[in-house]
């Protein structure tokens, strides 16, 4: 890492522990010794939900999600309806992306107790899911009243920031939160350093991001948060080779759908074809087996199917489905790429204009929006978009492509 970065966000790196077990292991085997020592208690059933959830997001595993779910009902089993234990659930809905019933579930523990920072912390992710992002600026307001800046508190707010186009002020809070965590905790560490790299990549820092990066990857190796964004650098320096590779490991690390898709696009870009439509057809086939569910590559997929396969009604078709269940940025601008596939231009910059109208500064999403407004005949508004999206980032993925819209333009 750059030095200079390193002091002005003002981290110290410490030596990693020759620890055999990660923070959340070392949380399960903590709950599961007071478990035997008390089995009447449901506080300790409680303790262990949480830690197993904390293990989900450290190994991308949706079957520790169910293990703390039956962890969580024996707590409820000796005190039923406790309020801990529900917090917990929302949290538990919240990682298998069911969004909807977790902020139900959210309001109605506010209701209960008004003044919880963590319920205010599962209101303000089911609302940012959801695309509500009035509402989950206000509860995260509320969380870092209560908390007095917590790193739940300031991550969160971190998130919105960089939703609102605030880049720089999401850099100042993730950073912030950096400097809160224990040191113990190495996956904490690894997972917001992981963010702060998200935040430098997205404006073409790519040397700053892959610095960060080693340093997630030096705290918890092979973290596969962290393995994406470093193939990302590789992409940004053309280095697409390097980049599937990385991919590999992070799909091997985490084997779901849309990080299958990444390693197909991975492939593709380094031409190494026949793997790319092996990876393609593959993830099609996982994909569409969980289009219903809530935790889905839904938007992966409708990209595929505009970008790759040639299907742009399927494609309107996938992401219409999503549309139903949550309208926030990522997913307002999947829907208005298939409107675009499908020659829709007129409906597709009304629903590309109204994720930018949060505020978002992605180069990507700011180049759909100059494609867009350029299908639709608006030469002045693509370049507009277009050179946002290149003043953004004029590294990223899809720079060579605005540059060469650009050039076309004029």
């Amino acid at each position: 890492m750059r030095a200079g970065i390193a002091l002005a966000l003002g981290f110290v790196f410490g030596a990693q522990s020759e620890a055999q077990l990660t923070p959340a292991e070392r949380a399960i085997e903590s709950a599961r010794k007071v478990i035997a020592s008390d089995p009447d208690n449901a506080e300790p059933f409680n303790q262990l939900a949480m830690a197993l959830a904390r293990r989900a997001r450290e190994t991308a595993d949706p079957v520790k999600y169910d293990e703390a779910q039956a962890a969580l009902a024996q707590s409820f089993h000796l005190a039923p309806d406790n309020f801990e234990g529900l917090k917990i659930r929302a949290w538990l809905l919240l990682g298998k992306h069911e969004f909807g019933p977790a902020l139900e579930l959210a309001k109605r523990l506010n209701d209960r107790v008004a003044d919880d920072p963590m319920v205010y912390g599962l209101l303000t992710d089911a609302h940012t899911e959801l695309g509500n992002y009035r509402e989950a600026e206000e509860a995260a307001q509320w969380m870092l009243d209560l908390g007095r800046s917590s790193v739940p508190g300031l991550t969160r707010a971190a998130y919105l920031r960089e939703l609102f186009g605030d880049i720089e002020g999401a850099v100042e809070l993730m950073s912030s939160a950096y400097r809160r965590i224990d040191p113990v905790e190495s996956e904490e560490r690894a997972w917001v350093l992981t963010q702060l790299a998200h935040l430098y990549l997205l404006t073409g820092k790519l040397e700053e991001a892959d610095g960060l990066l080693e340093e997630a990857l030096r705290l918890f190796p092979g973290y596969h948060y962290a393995l994406a964004n470093r193939a990302k650098v590789c992409i940004g320096q053309g280095r697409h080779t390097e980049a599937a590779d990385l991919l590999r490991q992070r799909y091997q690390a985490a084997p779901h759908p849309e990080n299958l898709f990444d390693l197909a696009v991975a492939l593709e870009r380094a031409s190494r074809n026949e793997e790319a439509r092996e990876a393609f057809a593959d993830f099609e086939n996982q994909a569409r087996a969980e289009m219903s569910s809530w935790d889905n590559a839904n938007s992966q997929l409708t990209f595929y199917y505009a970008d790759h396969a040639g299907k742009p009604a399927e494609a309107l078709r996938v992401a219409g489905l999503e549309m139903e269940r949550r309208r926030d940025v990522y997913t307002l601008d999947a829907y208005a790429w298939a409107l675009h596939a499908s020659g829709q231009n007129a409906d597709a910059r009304k629903h590309i204009e109204t994720a930018l109208g949060v505020g978002v500064r992605d180069p990507k999403l700011l180049y759909h929006a100059g494609v867009i407004a350029l299908g639709a005949g608006d030469e002045e508004s693509a370049g507009r978009y277009l050179r946002q999206s290149l003043s953004t980032n004029s590294r990223s993925e899809v720079a060579s492509e605005a540059r060469r819209l650009l050039e076309g333009i004029r």
